[in-house]
Parts: structure tokens; C-alpha cells; sequence
């Protein structure tokens, strides 16, 4: 590594420490229906929607009707989505001509987006037209994104509330966050990433000569504005098949840099408003913290190993795979926060990265998507271990386990961990499936260990509703289409209806004052001990099957064996 790549990273962590207050505060003054500064300019359109819906924004509710209707939305964004694909060649905005989509990659796709997965089991550029880009893939990117931070909201409300059994409005919640803050953001992105020269039109696909003389067609489309929620929104669908690794998709280092950003911007900003909304800004940063130092571990392992000597390469610059405009700094910066975050974009392929370097990846995921997480959901899924810390805590000292001045009793443990069993279930029950079946194993395009953690990847990606993947897997058969969008809804509802059901229970809680003896969740020591709970849990959990794919691999490359 140079002085330069040093003072990128640097530079990079800086802008998003930096910004995490500023949006947290603005994100806190929208979902708390005070005045802030987007109300005289988008405030006619928030009228408009609940006019147009027939929603009253003051009407509150319980966590059960809270949850039907996020699953109501939800169901529908699915029909829409899977009735448009398999009707495409009928659609207008279909300048190529494409087919329909079969019924289950429409099944799989439709699925993904709907869940803020954006797992891709085909080529965008060869199967998907504008009308199902625009209004299925980058709707779906907005309105999945702001069902996870609307249910992140209802547990704030359930944790930090008097007592009382309602968690606002779905429908409120989703309107604010879409008008308000997706919205502008992804409007400001998409502008700049135009001025960098990302595509952004509805043209042929251009055919040229190329310099040897061979024609090539050039894809075109309306890209910028899919790319920038696709960021924001930690949804990682790329337009193009290479993704955020094609140049009309990520033309240029600065390019590069705001994508990035974008991945961990909106979570990392989450949670200084989770502290100011439960009524101490400490909470927030004590999450933020821990959340950072988990990233920062998996990115020093992952640049040590790439720039590690060995047999194999017999030099210390691993470049297979990476984006050699940007170098291995930025493609490895990218892979650790894009699994950190449930983003899934690319910039280099994760197929060719080194074994520890795909292990991180993976861990990331594996550990349910905390490390910043997606939008709403990495901060969700963070309370549920907090909650299994704050118990484990509890018995370690004698005490009754309590959260924000609230009892963590028997329900809400046993919650958490049915939140924390189904993804991972999903993990290793699918991945042995696919391992032991004809049809999981001829998708595969390398034998041994590596072949095993291409099996491994794709389905701890879908159980943490990422979307990235270690590419050398055929996706596109009716087998993995449906498994992996089986694993895709158990990961996304079989999380959310656990926390809704913990932040019903907890409303109606009385806050007890906090005494000499509360266990503190907001210093050093509490934020040890939740590193310590989440890695253990991520630890026994998935281990032995690490290091039957990365593990053994990482020994073997270093023998000189490669697969």
C-alpha cells in the first residue's frame, strides 16, 4: 500500500464519521414530523400522496396492524413486479425487443427487489428492458428501502416510548422517508453521477467498431437514477451485468467514491438518530462505534491478505478481478462495505478475491447484516443483539436484563433468537441442499473448496438479503431461482415480524428510572461485550463451514494448489 491509498481511506472514513450527524439530524427532524429544511419544497407532494390514498398521517397504530400493512405493501410490490417481467415484450420502452422473463427468474427477481436483496440471477443489459427497469427495479429500490426504515422506526417507538401499544403509521413512515429523504438524495446523486458520465437515456444500444476492427454493441439506458438509489438504498442491483465494475455504471474515481459513501451513508446517519429519538445521543454513537470497529477489522484482514505473499501469484499485488482503474484499495474498501452494508453493488468481482478476503465478505453477511447494515435493517438487526447481550449481561450480575430503562424479559429474548435462528438456518440447511443435489451442483464453475463457498456465498447472501455474489455460480435454473428466493423472504420477514413482535412488547412497558445498579448500555465495556456476543453467535454458528470453503482454501493456495 502507497502514502495515496492511506489517505483515501483515511479520507473516506472522515466524510462518513463526518456526515453521520448531519443526515442523522435531518432524518431525526422528518421522522419526527418537526420543521426541517425539504418541508417548504416537498411538503405539497407528502399532502398530495395521503389525499390521493385516502391515508390519515395521524391515525397510530399497533404493531400487528403495523406489520399486515407492511406485508400488504409488500405482497403487492411482488405481484407487480413477477406479472411485469413475464409481460415485457409487450411493454412499452423495449427498444431491443427482449422476451419475457421466464416465471421463475420473474419468481426470483421479483422477490429480490421486493426485499432489498437485488440478488440478480441474469444479465440486465439482455433481459430486462427500460418500463421494467424503471418503474419494477428502481421503485422497488425505493419503496423496499423505506419499509426497512419504517420498521426500524416502529422499534424505536416500541423501545424508547411510554407506555403504550402504538407505533405510528406505516403508511406515514413510508411517505416521509420516500419523499423526504430517498428521494432528494437520490435526485442530488443521479445529477452528479451524470456529470461524471453515467448514462442516462432511452436510446438503441450503439453499435462500433472497435479498434481491431470487430463491432461491439454498447448498451445504453437510464441508468444514473437506478444507480443512485441503488446506493442510498443499500439495494446494489446494478443496471448493467458488471454492475458499479462498468464504466457507464462507475466512470471515475470521484464517481467511485460517492458510490461508495452511499452504501454506508444512510446506515451509519440511522444511527445518530436512533439516539436522538430514544433521547440519548450516546445510544447512537455506542452503535455506531461497534459498528465501525467491525468494519475496520474485516477491511485490515481483507488488505492483508490481498497484498500478502504467496506461492501461487508469487508476488504480492492480487489483481484478478479487481477494477484497475480504481486499484486494490478501493475494490477491497468496496467488498467490505458492500457485505457490511447489504448493498451487494460491486466494483470487483468477489469470485477472484483471496480466500480471507472472501471469508470477510461472507462473515460479513453471516453476522445478519449489522455491521451498518441495510437501510433500517442493519440497525434493527443490531437491537436484536443487544438485546441477547443486555440478557446475557443481566445474568452475569444478577439483575433483571433492561434496554432503554425497559424490562428485557422472557418473550422478547425468545424473539431475538428465532430473528437470529431463521437466516442462519436458511445458510447452512440451503447451502447442504445444494451441496448433496445434481441440480445445485451443476451451477457450479469450480470443484473443491472454492466451489463450496460459491454455494456458500450465494445463500448467505440471500438469508441477509445482500444481492452480491461470488459470480462464478449459474444462478438462472429453476432450483437456485427458487431456493434462493425461498432464503430471501425468510431472511427479510422471518427478521421483521420477530423485532415488530419485541417492539409491540416493549411499548407497553413502563420506563423504570435508571439507579445505581442499571448495567450501562452506552460505554466501553457495554460495547466489548456486544462485539463479543455478536462474534461468538457468528462464530458457532458458521465456523465449520468457513473453514471447510475459505479456510481450507486459504491453507491449500498457500501449498500452491488452486481450484
Amino acid at each position: 500500500m502507497t502514502i495515496q491509498d492511506f489517505i483515501q481511506l483515511v479520507f473516506f472514513f472522515v466524510l462518513l464519521i463526518g456526515l453521520t450527524p448531519v443526515l442523522g439530524n435531518y432524518m431525526y427532524k422528518v421522522f419526527s414530523g418537526k420543521k426541517h429544511i425539504m418541508l417548504p419544497f416537498l411538503g405539497w407532494l407528502e399532502k398530495l400522496t395521503y389525499r390521493v390514498s385516502g391515508v390519515n398521517p395521524d391515525e397510530e397504530t399497533n404493531w400487528k396492524t403495523y406489520t399486515f400493512a407492511l406485508l400488504v405493501f409488500s405482497l403487492t410490490g411482488f405481484v407487480f413486479a413477477f406479472l411485469v417481467q413475464l409481460i415485457q415484450s409487450w411493454l412499452p420502452l423495449n427498444p431491443e425487443h427482449l422476451a419475457g422473463v421466464s416465471w421463475h427468474l420473474s419468481f426470483n427477481t421479483a422477490v429480490s427487489f421486493m426485499t432489498n436483496t437485488n440478488w440478480q440471477s441474469y444479465a440486465g443489459e439482455t433481459t430486462l428492458s427500460y418500463f421494467v427497469q424503471m418503474t419494477v427495479l428502481a421503485v422497488q429500490n425505493f419503496v423496499s428501502a423505506s419499509a426497512g426504515i419504517a420498521v426500524l422506526l416502529a422499534v424505536i417507538r416500541g423501545l424508547a416510548g411510554k407506555s403504550t401499544d402504538k407505533l405510528g403509521n406505516f403508511w406515514t413512515d413510508l411517505t416521509r422517508i420516500t419523499i423526504y429523504v430517498l428521494l432528494p438524495l437520490s435526485i442530488i446523486l443521479a445529477i452528479i453521477l451524470v456529470g461524471q458520465g453515467v448514462v442516462q437515456n432511452f436510446k438503441h444500444y450503439e453499435t462500433v467498431q472497435s479498434l481491431n476492427g470487430l463491432k461491439q454493441i454498447i448498451p445504453m439506458g437510464p441508468a444514473a437514477s437506478q444507480i443512485a438509489i441503488k446506493q442510498l438504498g443499500t439495494n446494489g442491483g446494478g443496471f448493467f451485468n458488471a454492475n458499479s465494475a462498468h464504466p457507464f455504471e462507475n466512470p471515475t474515481p470521484f464517481s467511485n467514491l460517492l458510490e461508495m459513501l452511499s452504501i454506508l451513508l444512510i446506515p451509519a446517519a440511522l444511527t445518530f438518530t436512533y439516539g436522538k429519538m430514544a433521547g440519548s445521543r450516546r445510544q447512537g454513537w455506542t452503535i455506531f462505534t461497534v459498528m465501525l470497529i467491525l468494519l475496520l477489522t474485516g477491511l485490515i484482514i481483507s488488505l492483508y491478505a490481498e497484498y500478502s505473499v504467496n506461492p501461487v501469484f508469487g508476488h504480492n499485488h492480487l489483481m484478478e478481478g479487481k477494477e484497475t482503474r480504481f486499484g486494490i484499495v478501493n475494490s477491497v474498501l468496496w467488498s467490505v462495505s458492500t457485505t457490511a452494508a447489504s448493498n451487494g453493488s460491486v466494483n470487483a468481482m468477489h469470485d477472484s478475491l483471496s480466500p480471507l478476503s472472501g471469508m470477510i465478505a461472507m462473515i460479513n453477511i453471516m453476522l445478519g447484516e449489522i455491521v451498518f447494515g441495510g437501510v433500517g435493517s442493519g440497525l434493527y438487526g443490531m437491537v436484536i443483539f443487544i438485546i441477547i447481550t443486555v440478557f446475557i449481561a443481566g445474568l452475569m450480575v444478577g439483575r433483571t436484563p433492561e434496554y432503554l430503562g425497559k424490562k428485557i424479559e422472557a418473550f422478547e429474548v425468545r424473539m431475538a433468537i428465532i430473528a437470529i435462528l431463521l437466516p442462519n438456518m436458511v445458510i447452512l440447511i440451503f447451502t447442504a441442499w445444494a451441496c448433496v443435489s445434481q441440480a445445485g451442483l451443476a451451477g457450479l464453475n469450480n470443484a473443491g473448496p472454492h466451489g463450496f463457498s460459491e454455494i456458500l456465498y450465494a445463500y448467505s447472501s440471500v438469508a441477509g438479503n445482500n444481492g452480491s455474489a461470488f459470480a462464478g455460480l449459474n444462478t438462472n435454473t429453476v432450483f437456485y431461482n427458487l431456493t434462493l428466493g425461498l432464503g430471501m423472504l425468510i431472511g427479510r420477514f422471518g427478521v421483521i415480524i420477530p423485532v415488530m413482535a419485541i417492539a409491540g412488547s416493549m411499548a407497553g412497558k413502563k420506563v423504570t428510572p435508571p439507579s445505581s445498579g442499571t448495567f450501562r448500555t452506552d460505554n466501553s465495556l457495554f460495547i466489548g461485550l456486544l462485539i463479543a456476543v455478536i462474534l461468538i453467535i457468528g462464530g458457532l454458528t458458521h465456523f465449520p463451514a468457513l473453514a471447510l470453503g475459505p479456510g481450507v482454501e486459504h491453507m491449500l493456495l498457500n501449498a500452491g494448489i488452486t481450484f
